[in-house]
Order: C-alpha cells, then sequence, then structure tokens
C-alpha cells in the first residue's frame, strides 16, 4: 500500500497529493509517469509525475477528473492509501540524457496548457539545478483554471501566464503568446510543449512554421504501460510508435496529431477497441516485434 500523505483540490476539480513512495522517488526522471489503482478492483490510471522527493521517498502527482476513475482518485484523503502506484514509467526526458555543456548552450522554452502544467514543472526543475535556465508558458482558459503558479515561478527564468479570456497575465492562446515572445526579440533553439492533444497539434504547428524545434509529451489512453494493451499506439514520423514505452515525448513536428486524437476517441469503447484491433493487425500491440514498441 501507498500511503497519501496530502490531499487537496487545487482547482476546477485538479487535484494535488503526496504520495510515499519510495521505490519510485528512488529512480524516476523528469517526463516519466507513473499508474496508480486505488483499490484491488479500481481501473488502471497513468498520470504525470509532478515532482518527487529522493530523501523523503514522496511522488507528487497532479490529476484532472474527468471520469468515474479519476472521481474515485478524488474522493481519497491524507492517510487513504493506493493499492498500487506502478512506476516509474516511460522514458525520461531528451535533456536529462544530454551532455551537460551542450544543454547549457540552449535556449529552452516550456509551453503548458492546463494540466501539463504539472508535467512540466519537474523538468524546469531539474534544469534550474544543473545551472540551465527555461522561460516557460502557462496557459490557461481563465485565472480561475491557474494552477501551480508559485512553484512554477521558483523555477523557470521567465514565466510568462496567459489566458484564453484575458482574465490574468496576457491575453490570448499560448500559441500567440509563443508568436508574441518572438516578435519581442526572444530566441529559443528548442520548445517543450505539454497539454491537452488539441493544444500540442497547434504549438508544433506554430513552431514548425518559426523553425523551433519542438518536443510534445503524448497523453493518449493507456491501460498497462507496456505497450501489450494497444492503447497508446501512435503514429511518427510515418512509424508506429507507444507512447507508454517509446515516450511519452516525441518530436512534435513528426507526430500525426490528427490521426491519434481520433483513435483515442474510437478507443474508448469496447467496440471502438475491437474494430481498431482488427484494423491494426500484428501492429496494434507493441509485443508484436514488428514496431519496435517492445523494445
Amino acid at each position: 500500500m501507498y500511503p497519501i500523505l496530502e490531499a487537496r483540490e487545487l482547482t476546477n476539480n485538479i487535484y494535488f497529493m503526496i504520495v510515499k513512495a519510495e521505490r519510485v522517488a528512488k529512480n524516476c526522471l523528469p517526463g516519466q509517469f507513473i499508474i496508480v489503482r486505488s483499490d484491488e478492483n479500481a481501473e488502471r490510471i497513468p498520470l504525470t509525475i509532478c515532482d518527487y522527493d529522493r530523501a523523503a521517498g514522496t511522488i507528487t502527482i497532479v490529476f484532472q477528473v474527468v471520469g468515474a476513475g479519476s472521481l474515485k482518485l478524488a474522493q481519497l484523503k491524507a492517510g487513504d492509501a493506493f493499492h498500487d502506484f506502478v512506476g516509474p514509467l516511460g522514458q525520461p526526458s531528451e535533456f536529462c540524457k544530454m551532455p551537460l555543456e551542450e544543454l547549457k548552450q540552449k535556449k529552452i522554452l516550456f509551453v503548458a496548457g492546463g494540466v501539463g502544467t504539472a508535467p512540466v514543472y519537474p523538468q524546469v526543475k531539474w534544469l534550474k539545478e544543473q545551472g540551465v535556465p527555461a522561460d516557460v508558458i502557462v496557459g490557461a482558459k481563465s485565472k480561475s483554471f491557474l494552477i501551480l503558479e508559485e512553484m512554477m515561478a521558483s523555477v523557470a527564468e521567465n514565466l510568462y501566464i496567459t489566458t484564453d479570456d484575458g482574465s490574468y497575465g496576457r491575453s490570448g492562446m499560448v500559441t500567440k503568446c509563443i508568436e508574441d515572445l518572438i516578435s519581442e526579440g526572444k530566441e529559443y533553439d528548442v520548445c517543450v510543449a505539454i497539454g491537452p492533444m488539441i493544444m500540442m497539434k497547434f504549438c508544433a504547428l506554430t513552431t514548425k512554421k518559426l523553425n523551433i524545434p519542438t518536443v510534445v509529451s503524448m497523453n493518449p489512453v493507456m491501460v498497462d504501460g507496456t505497450g501489450m494493451c494497444g492503447g497508446c499506439r501512435l503514429t511518427v514520423g510515418g512509424e508506429v510508435k507507444f507512447a507508454c514505452v517509446d515516450g511519452p515525448e516525441f518530436d512534435g513536428h513528426l507526430v500525426d496529431f490528427d490521426q491519434a486524437m481520433k483513435r483515442a476517441s474510437i478507443y474508448r469503447t469496447v467496440e471502438g477497441k475491437k474494430f481498431l484491433e482488427a484494423k491494426e493487425g500484428d501492429t496494434h500491440h507493441g509485443g508484436c516485434g514488428n514496431c519496435g514498441g517492445d523494445k
């Protein structure tokens, strides 16, 4: 069992928890995720690691209630415990693998949309710890949907808040903020965009126009975290990939977002799963040996 040390609602059905999970905290890196179950009969829910404390053996998670499973998670309180807390899963951020001197030469921009602020935070924090500054754009529908502002401000070199309705910070979507920063004279070698799939799609379209290489963190349906279920199958640069084992980060200019969004919608029904299994054949899951998802 994995005890919950702290649990609170941040805003508008978005929840924050600190969980005791020593082995995960000891081994995780920014960009990775975990899969949780509240009890032995609960569904598996993938959640990005928002923060970790190796000394305390704790993991911080932030999630939004979008269905019955996440609603059940939101009802847990400090003192309760998760039945399963599996991780770290997925590949760490590419930044963690780069030589430090090379990394220090990069001018980095992060773009966070909504709950995507949670997985952006540990990457920016890790970079700051390495002495690498990074600018951050955080976008939200309105001020009431904004999360983790103080935490992000403590690690970002420059933090730009933008709201769709102009109720706080700059006015407009994150794509407008990207273009505005470039117009103001900012230059970036790489952009990392994390948020709703539609937001990442348009961020990638914007940065491609601006010739800024872009990384996105894909969040399709995941079930087992091993590539075997076929839920998180993607096409990246014409090749089949699985977000849970090959990602979750990919080249945003190569991801087929339209296919990913359509597929995620289809996969949510039993009939849809069977349809995709039949249509995709041997490449439906990552254990086929044909697509790389089993490596």
